[in-house]
């Protein structure tokens, strides 16, 4: 099978090709030309003005809800939301039934992935049965093809358990994933603590919960010279203890969400219920801080976080609403939307180059010879709108606004997936 994608804007800065707008001939999956004027009228022609091409997206931290709450959603529907995101590749979240904590479930996900239209990797539970307990087989689960470890929405409390995870890792050069949150710090709170949580009379999430679980395990994966990649960060304090860990040479890595960029804990004012999410929205100087690291390069990916929710787990009060939001979808168009001059380059790294190499992932550089992964994007204004969800669940806080950055389609595993 031929592709031959025509006058498309290259970002890759692993590429010779960046900033330069060629043609791209692929062939049965793989890059066989790139050029000024490549001509096959045997190939299937993809032409659309300002398309701009990358390696192709990865998403680090979403749940399918697959086995055990396809109600939500399942691997197929999950997978449909990716591709419409321009990705084309996801990191499932082990909180399923029954939790993915040892290899037949992560052998489930690999096995059911070989018939989706992106690749699916499973993320295991670092302790058994997601209880912060005891340790699961993540050598197991490694060996059956386990992408990272993580403890998903429940991080690890406890210091000593967390240090074991890290030695245990290290033997196979494995990464732990953790959203920063010290639960024993007013578990109840429903938003960020402050002065609009006192206005709505919510209890709140004070910053301090995220920083004391931050500088603690930066300490921990000192001690044990382990990789440690932190997700959902949302303080000001949070990135600059990154930045400092990074600039000591440690094994520290983190990605946030596009919700913690675009909101904060203002937009709370509504009570909308899309938007109670774990962790909280901070105030907008935390937010303008989140911004600005991406801006500088200090954080290395955008997580989607994506999280569907039933109907009815939204749609009732606030203080009973489940936390979490989709956001497969609109993630490149929310990050674009309030950062628009964000360099194609960095686009590329927040969104495909950074996760690969982290997480050890193939090597998907635009050049002759390699695959074809690719994502395609524009700069055109894009609005969710509830027909247009691909996700079972619609709980999102984006929709029908309309935000500049839209996704083109994704070629993967051979074949080119446009958006309509």
């Amino acid at each position: 099978m031929k592709i031959l994608l025509q006058q498309v804007k290259i970002a890759d800065p692993h590429s010779r090709y960046n900033g330069n707008i060629k043609d791209i001939l692929i062939v049965d999956g793989v890059i066989k030309a790139i050029g000024d004027n490549i001509s096959d009228e045997s190939a299937q022609i993809f032409k659309q003005e300002n398309a701009i091409v990358s390696p192709g997206w990865v998403d680090i931290f979403s749940h399918a809800c697959d086995p055990g709450y396809e109600f939500r959603e399942t691997l197929e529907t999950c997978a449909d939301a990716a591709a419409a995101g321009g990705f084309t590749q996801i990191f499932t979240l082990p909180d399923t039934n029954a939790v993915i904590d040892n290899k037949i479930q992560v052998e489930y996900v690999k096995q059911k992935s070989n018939n989706l239209k992106i690749q699916v990797h499973p993320i295991g539970s670092i302790t058994k049965n997601k209880e912060g307990k005891e340790l699961a087989e993540m050598y197991d689960m490694h060996q059956s093809g386990a992408i990272a470890f993580s403890d998903s929405l429940q991080p690890l409390q406890y210091a000593g358990l967390l240090l074991k995870g890290l030695q245990y890792v290290k033997s196979f050069n494995g990464v732990l994933i953790q959203i920063p949150q010290d639960k024993s710090i007013n578990p109840s709170g429903l938003m960020n603590e402050g002065i609009i949580s006192t206005q709505l009379g919510l209890p709140g999430v004070p910053a301090i919960a995220e920083e004391l679980i931050i500088a603690r395990d930066i300490e921990l994966a000192k001690y044990t010279d382990s990789a440690l990649h932190f997700t959902g960060i949302s303080t000001a304090t949070s990135v600059k203890l990154i930045k400092e860990a990074k600039e000591k040479g440690l094994k520290i890595t983190c990605s946030v969400t596009p919700y913690h960029l675009f909101f904060c804990d203002e937009n709370l004012q509504s009570y909308n219920t899309n938007l109670k999410v774990n962790p909280p929205l901070r105030d907008r100087e935390n937010m303008m801080a989140l911004r600005g690291a991406v801006t500088e390069g200090i954080i290395d990916c955008i997580a989607s976080h994506h999280l569907p929710q039933d109907w009815d787990d939204k749609t009732c009060e606030f203080e009973y609403a489940k936390f979490g939001m989709i956001g497969l979808q609109t993630a490149y168009a929310a990050v674009k939307t309030i950062l628009p001059d964000l360099p194609n380059e960095q686009i590329a790294n927040l969104f495909s180059l950074n996760a690969r190499k982290i997480f050890k992932l193939n090597d998907a550089s635009i050049k002759e010879g390699n695959n074809a992964e690719l994502s395609m994007f524009g700069n055109e204004e894009f609005v969710l709108q509830k027909g247009d969800i691909k996700s079972k669940s619609h709980n999102s806080a984006f929709l029908n606004i309309a935000l500049q950055g839209n996704v083109i389609g994704i070629l993967s595993k051979g074949n080119l997936i446009l958006n309509k």
